[in-house]
């Protein structure tokens, strides 16, 4: 595993001053962009869900689905989308939260998830958890069970995995580079 996370850290571009000042932003963009490594990071997660006999990945709007799409493929697995709302035609169920100054809500399609799927939650960052969090609450009112939740990094400063794991109620929470 040391490989893959010095592979995967070494295409992670870090971005001073973005989007303000203070705040150094992690770019995956370079990640995305080399094969092997955007491989080596999709089957890392799938394996992950695997692991954790998730039937279904569940990415967060935005950078969630361009790694978890890739992840439920090669798991053999459905992938649904949780999008901001407003996003989603039809039937949806809607989950507000806050942010660090105001709140935000975040939808799923309503038969999206039964009572017998098993959901992986999956992401790029984990900061302070509160849209992973929102999404425990999506899936759990969809009638559906938390396997887990994995992200590429988790930004530790910031502390989301206290938030994250009482909210998982004893489900894995991997991340794959600590930052």
């Amino acid at each position: 595993m040391t490989d893959i996370r010095e592979l995967l850290l070494s295409r992670i571009r870090d971005v001073a001053d973005y989007p303000e000042q203070g705040v150094m932003f992690k770019d995956i963009t370079p990640l995305l962009a080399d094969p092997a490594a955007f491989t080596a990071l999709t089957d890392a997660l799938a394996e992950i869900a695997g692991n954790t006999g998730a039937t279904k990945i569940v990415g967060l709007e935005a950078r969630g689905f361009i790694l978890g799409a890739p992840v439920a493929v090669r798991a053999g697995l459905g992938f649904i989308p949780v999008r901001k709302a407003g996003k989603l035609p039809g039937a949806t169920l809607r989950q507000a939260y806050d942010l660090e100054y105001g709140s935000a809500e975040i939808e799923v399609h309503a038969e999206d998830l039964t009572s017998g799927d098993r959901v992986l939650i999956v992401d790029d960052v984990l900061a302070t958890g509160g849209t992973a969090e929102a999404a425990i609450r999506l899936i759990h009112r969809a009638g559906a069970e938390v396997a887990g939740a994995a992200v590429l990094m988790e930004l530790g400063f910031l502390d989301g995995r206290s938030r994250l794991e009482a909210a998982l109620n004893g489900a894995p929470l991997e991340a794959l580079l600590q930052v």
